[in-house]
């Protein structure tokens, strides 16, 4: 008995509530049509970096102990017009822990994948828009660094290209 109650308390309340001034377009069809397009429509990339998959996926690979490799390893600090490039060779050095990974059997080695793969379908999507200026260097003429320290660049650039 009670249950009922409250369910006509409840009913009679959303009645007034949908029958007062402020929400008169919601009561026929494309004012409830359009009110849930705007209360549920997803975020927008606009304020979401395109990297965030990738970053969530060098979290997973960071402490992998399977791991052992060198990699050129660009600099944090390149300027800002290279950025693009820099990008392009950390992606392209996942190909090198993808093989080192299929050689060992690696723990982490569908997590590699998708950090390649984001990334290529990312660069396929946005053409080279950066010209490559004399201060850019290429990929092989970094500092070779071990694995640890690849992830950790690699995760500092992607936070600076996602300000």
């Amino acid at each position: 008995q009670k249950t009922h109650l409250k369910s006509v308390c409840l009913q009679y309340q959303l009645y007034r509530l949908l029958n007062s001034h402020c929400f008169c377009p919601l009561k026929n069809g494309m004012g409830l049509i359009i009110f849930f397009l705007c209360a549920y429509v997803p975020k927008t990339e606009a304020g979401h970096c395109k990297w965030a998959g990738v970053l969530k996926d060098l979290e997973r690979i960071k402490t992998s102990k399977d791991i052992d490799v060198s990699l050129y390893t660009a600099n944090t600090d390149e300027d800002v017009k290279c950025q693009e490039l820099v990008m392009r060779c950390f992606f392209l050095e996942t190909e090198v822990i993808i093989q080192e990974c299929r050689l060992k059997n690696c723990s982490r080695t569908q997590d590699v994948w998708n950090i390649w793969k984001n990334g290529n379908e990312s660069f396929k999507k946005n053409k080279l828009t950066s010209t490559k200026s004399e201060k850019c260097k290429e990929c092989e003429e970094y500092e070779e660094k071990n694995f640890t320290e690849f992830v950790q660049n690699f995760v500092k650039v992607i936070q600076r290209d996602c300000k």
